[in-house]
């Protein structure tokens, strides 16, 4: 009896021990296989999320740039906008200034008078007309010359940069010459400054 069960497994063995050499071969090659296979599903289940999370990092990016793109265009439009808002003001303030500047409105008078071939013969500064959102600047001239260069004068002093008419014109022929006599008004103008508005106000009364 125990010479019987001690020979059972040396009889019975391993089944793997009983397979001839070729189905051992098979088995290994199954096993793996198996690995194989269970190492590309783990692998290709990390790549494919890896790929998922790349796609939509790559559809976030897609968006922030383009929203980057629309930010950079309304900054530009913003940018030209400013920019010509500025050029449009310094052109009001040449056109409008906020301050009298007689002595470069009867500098532009001056040179005018030169290129227009006229004698600028006597200038006087008249006290201001304040306006609701403007004063008036008037100046007082006399000058002598040809009709067609006063005209020129006239025509060339409402060109300048400076809002500037010319009214309350009188000219007078001066005799075996020529020439006329002119005497007239040059009225330059001024904006008025909010602070300086409400204080002609409170004297008004208004």
């Amino acid at each position: 009896m125990a010479a019987a069960k001690g020979s059972a497994p040396a009889q019975g063995g391993l089944t793997l021990d009983r397979l001839p050499v070729l189905g051992k071969v098979l088995v290994g090659a199954l096993f793996a296989v198996l690995i194989g296979l269970l190492y590309f599903v783990v692998f290709y289940s990390d790549v494919d999320n890896d790929l998922t999370h790349a796609a939509k990092a790559k559809t976030q990016l897609l968006g922030r740039l383009e929203e980057a793109k629309k930010s950079r265009e309304e900054f530009q439009k913003d940018a030209d906008e400013k920019a010509r808002l500025e050029v449009q003001s310094q052109q009001h303030k040449k056109a409008l200034p906020d301050a009298a500047e007689t002595p470069n409105v009867l500098s532009s008078i001056q040179d005018v008078a030169t290129i227009s071939g006229v004698n600028l013969t006597s200038w006087s500064p008249i006290e201001e007309v304040p306006m609701e959102f403007y004063a008036k600047v008037p100046m007082k001239l006399t000058l002598t010359g040809k009709f067609h260069q006063v005209v020129k004068f006239f025509d060339g002093v409402t060109k300048q940069e400076r809002i500037i008419n010319v009214e309350d014109i009188k000219m007078k022929k001066v005799k075996d010459s020529g020439d006329v006599d002119v005497e007239c008004l040059a009225t330059a103008f001024r904006a008025v400054r909010p602070g300086e508005a409400r204080g002609r106000k409170r004297g008004t009364g208004k």
